[in-house]
């Protein structure tokens, strides 16, 4: 591996071999997920994964309580489970294990020369870690130098899954007006929970206006995701944010609602909505495969976003926005809406690996 930047062209997307990757925490929801995207992926195979000591030596197919709308891939379920901890093959792996084992486990296989690419949030503020979203913040991967000056593998995160879409919605804004101050509620699915996570007794007929850690993630993360790299340090963005949220009964898409001042007053919502729907970056520059050719969808109708009718869109990988609006105690207000578990979660960790592919990273 090196760490010199370079711009590749789409071509580099016409390859003859795959790359093997690893999945660990393969048999959790997030695991699963990877497992589904990586089935048809033209860049990367799967080739191995790894999961706790109970699965592990049972075929994946014996060993994953598959929860997916689509089949099982055959080739996925004749693998034969590794145990965390074991040796692998892969140099590429992908990380969906729970934060109690995460942290230790992606120090080891980073320290064992591995490119790790988590969804998992025990590094995402890390002072040399990379919390990437590639149409933001691509030149955040000069941070893996300062980690390689310490280990021979690197690490990079996704954000949680929420701060995904929000960080998404208001980068135009911020880019081009600055944001001083925003506030957001948001309306999670219980797919975030992961599988066993919300009983359905406590969910159904009902709204938990409360998720352990989540409202700190997200008044942090995107601080950091909109902020610079020097050199040496990361520097958040100077914008505040105040969040509330909330555990609702739909399956997938966390939508969001979203209140902020500008720092620049010179707006208007015209130049707005077109900053949205013109908004693009380095992955749709360079033609990744899981990049969505439009980042940001923007809905002219009163009532949308929804999560049933819009998380889909661009297979999951876009981030739908509407209802965008005069705020009577900030500046504008709109709605947002991210798939949780696709581009907050597997799917933008495979786009973190296409853009360090196309970086020559791998």
């Amino acid at each position: 591996m090196t760490a010199t930047l370079t711009t590749e062209s789409p071509a580099r997307a016409a390859r003859t071999k795959r790359i093997p990757v690893a999945v660990l925490g393969a048999t959790g929801s997030v695991g699963q997920r990877f497992v589904q995207l990586l089935e048809h992926h033209p860049w990367f195979r799967l080739h191995e994964v790894v999961a706790s000591e109970r699965s592990a030596g049972k075929t994946y197919g014996e060993a994953a309580d598959w929860r997916l709308e689509t089949l099982l891939p055959d080739s996925a379920a004749q693998l034969k489970v590794k145990a965390l901890g074991d040796a692998l093959e892969s140099k590429l792996v992908f990380s969906g294990l729970d934060s109690s084992v995460a942290g230790e486990a992606e120090d080891d296989y980073a320290n064992r020369g591995c490119a790790v690419i988590t969804n998992s949030k025990n590094h995402r503020m890390d002072a040399d870690v990379p919390l990437l979203l590639p149409e933001i913040n691509a030149d955040h991967l000069a941070a893996i130098e300062k980690q390689r000056a310490r280990r021979s593998g690197y690490i990079i995160t996704n954000s949680n899954c929420s701060t995904m879409g929000l960080a998404l919605a208001i980068a135009p804004i911020e880019k081009r007006w600055g944001i001083e101050q925003l506030h957001v509620t948001t309306m999670q699915a219980v797919s975030g929970a992961g599988y066993n996570g919300v009983a359905s007794y406590a969910i159904l007929d009902n709204v938990i206006p409360y998720i352990s850690g989540e409202e700190e993630k997200i008044e942090s993360e995107p601080r950091k995701i909109l902020g610079q790299w020097d050199g040496n340090r990361f520097i958040d963005a100077p914008l505040r944010i105040s969040a509330q949220v909330n555990r609702v009964p739909t399956i997938d898409g966390h939508l969001m609602t979203i209140s902020l001042r500008m720092r620049d007053r010179d707006f208007d919502l015209d130049a707005i909505r077109e900053a949205l729907e013109t908004y693009s970056g380095v992955p749709q520059e360079l033609g990744l495969p899981s990049a969505p050719a439009k980042p940001i969808h923007y809905i002219d109708a009163p009532d949308r976003p929804q999560p049933r009718l819009d998380r889909d869109r661009e297979k999951g990988m876009s981030v739908s926005v509407g209802r965008l609006r005069p705020c009577p105690l900030l500046d504008i207000r709109m709605v947002a809406l991210v798939h949780n578990t696709i581009r907050g979660a597997a799917g933008a960790a495979l786009l973190n690996a296409e853009l360090l592919e196309a970086k020559g990273l791998l």
